[in-house]
């Protein structure tokens, strides 16, 4: 079952950093709502946490934020190449594509967005993990298998990391979502950065 919004009010990127120095090699984050921490103060974000455990567990990193809230994938293509310049990441995280799904996008659209997004991390010589969304079954097998299916054909023809589904901890459980039914808790943000963190702590090295 997909949680996500269809069309949350914009919220300006933010920067959450782990213990900033001018060496400090970066992981950039280009999420929608669930990565920008919708209703919730963005410490309590996933990627807040993220840059917590970074900043106690890996010296000379930092996290940048720059999700928004309502992002589709061709937001995120628009905008990859001005982050990637600003900030030179080394790790680039890309969670996007549920508000395409949502809208019913063409999968070939969402795919294409998502590929700049890489090959454009790719080029700047940073790993990339992909973090991919599921489409609930309402949507048709087809689509909902399709896009599933970007995600995993993406990370295997451009050798990315891949987290297959971000709310896959609490995607079942109503108790850890907001009352919008849409966005997890601040309680269930630890079980998202646990869930991030495993793969993205390998590309930490």
């Amino acid at each position: 079952m997909l949680l996500v919004a269809l069309s949350a009010r914009p919220a300006a990127a933010q920067s959450a950093q782990a213990k900033p120095a001018a060496a400090a090699r970066t992981v950039l984050v280009m999420g929608d709502s669930l990565s920008a921490a919708y209703g919730l103060s963005p410490a309590q974000g996933w990627v807040a946490l993220t840059a917590d455990r970074i900043g106690k567990t890996r010296p000379g990193w930092r996290v940048v934020n720059a999700s928004v809230s309502g992002e589709t994938t061709a937001g995120g293509a628009s905008r990859i190449a001005a982050e990637m310049q600003r900030h030179r990441p080394a790790v680039v995280v890309i969670e996007l594509g549920a508000n395409d799904g949502l809208r019913g996008l063409p999968l070939a659209q969402t795919r294409a967005n998502l590929e700049k997004m890489i090959k454009a991390a790719q080029a700047g010589k940073a790993k990339v993990l992909l973090v991919g969304m599921r489409m609930p079954p309402n949507y048709g097998p087809d689509y909902t298998r399709g896009f599933e299916q970007n995600y995993t054909a993406l990370a295997k023809q451009y050798n990315t990391a891949l987290l297959p589904f971000l709310l896959e901890p609490i995607a079942l459980d109503r108790a850890a979502y907001q009352a919008d039914n849409l966005h997890p808790v601040a309680s269930a943000q630890p079980k998202l950065r646990d869930h991030v963190w495993k793969a993205l702590d390998p590309l930490l090295k």
